[in-house]
């Protein structure tokens, strides 16, 4: 995915049926989450596609992100396969990890999708690192990370901004500040106005942006991405939005009203930038309601194929574990294949 011009009519069709693909993957999948059809727990993007999608158009095809526990949103941003991430979510074979990472650790490195992560606050240090790998390696490459307004208070990430802040690392912090972090109002977690108010501490550029504006985003992260590339060092970038459904699904919410939700959708980022591009002649809602049938048939198919694809075999349980050998792994994964896939 390269970065896309946002004034262009291409660069913002394009934009607007990233997000119109995160909503559809999302729906879908809470659907299937609620029928019993997959496995564990999902967290759905739903009503934050203008931060993943605004920051990562921003980037360029070489650049790195790390993602959160609710990353369908950015994998999809960062041009992964529908079918292949609903595979994960399925648990099975043609997962990006085999079926075996599930919802929360979908990864595709030769994209340089690091990681969703069910760590509170795993992604910045995992950025700062890569930052560090490219400017060791003199290469022309960014880390982007995401995390949420519960992280910022965790210790790693401030450690990560720090040492990103003290040796000048390509790197940008973006904040998806929810409202909450899983049931506790964001107020009550920190004791600043705004996020974005962490960067004086480390003596970097910090920003609060409407994350439901997908243009906002696109333009600080543009601004942050070049800074960092220049040798300039980090940028901390708030971005105010709302996610439509609970923390996980099966949440009750008994911390919100459902009023509150209504004034968000009522600025649904989604909406808004499609309604924009049809006042300027840019989209017809005819073509519209056609991208949107066109993604709704994507996702269906995925769906239908993912839960038909085969599982792992029970062999394959401790293969890509290591990325060196470790033979009490190996041997006990050559002792499951000879006993026909069964632990002793």
């Amino acid at each position: 995915m390269v970065t896309l011009d946002i004034e262009s009519a291409e660069g913002q069709t394009e934009i607007l049926r990233r997000m119109l693909t995160i909503r559809a993957f999302d729906t879908k999948a809470g659907e299937l989450f609620a029928d019993g059809e997959l496995p564990g727990f999902v967290h759905l993007y739903i009503g934050e596609e203008a931060v993943g999608v605004g920051a990562v158009s921003a980037l360029e095809e070489q650049d790195y992100i790390t993602s959160t526990h609710r990353g369908h949103g950015h994998c999809i941003s960062k041009g992964l396969d529908t079918y292949e991430m609903m595979a994960e979510l399925y648990g099975k074979r043609d997962g990006y990890c085999n079926g075996k990472g599930g919802s929360m650790h979908i990864a595709d490195v030769d994209a340089g999708m690091l990681g969703a992560n069910g760590i509170v606050g795993a992604g910045p240090p995992l950025a700062t690192g890569a930052a560090l790998t490219a400017e060791m390696k003199d290469e022309d490459r960014v880390a982007l990370a995401f995390f949420g307004d519960g992280a910022v208070a965790q210790g790693q990430v401030h450690e990560a901004i720090n040492l990103a802040a003290t040796w000048d690392l390509p790197v940008v912090f973006v904040v998806e500040n929810n409202q909450f972090g899983e049931g506790t109002p964001v107020e009550e977690q920190h004791n600043v106005e705004h996020l974005s108010a962490t960067a004086e501490a480390y003596d970097i550029p910090g920003f609060t942006v409407d994350g439901m504006d997908v243009t906002a985003v696109y333009e600080a992260v543009t601004e942050a991405r070049e800074r960092a590339a220049t040798g300039e060092g980090p940028t901390f970038i708030e971005a105010d939005t709302y996610r439509y459904e609970g923390h996980f699904e099966g949440d009750h919410q008994p911390y919100r009203s459902k009023e509150d939700i209504e004034l968000w959708k009522d600025r649904d980022a989604i909406e808004t930038f499609k309604n924009r591009l049809v006042d300027a002649g840019t989209i017809t809602e005819e073509e519209f309601e056609s991208m949107q049938s066109e993604i709704d048939d994507e996702i269906e198919t995925a769906a239908e194929t993912a839960k038909e694809a085969d599982y792992p075999d029970p062999s394959e349980a401790y293969e890509d574990m290591f990325g060196m050998t470790v033979p009490e792994i190996n041997d006990f994964g050559a002792q499951m294949r000879a006993d026909g896939g069964e632990t002793q």
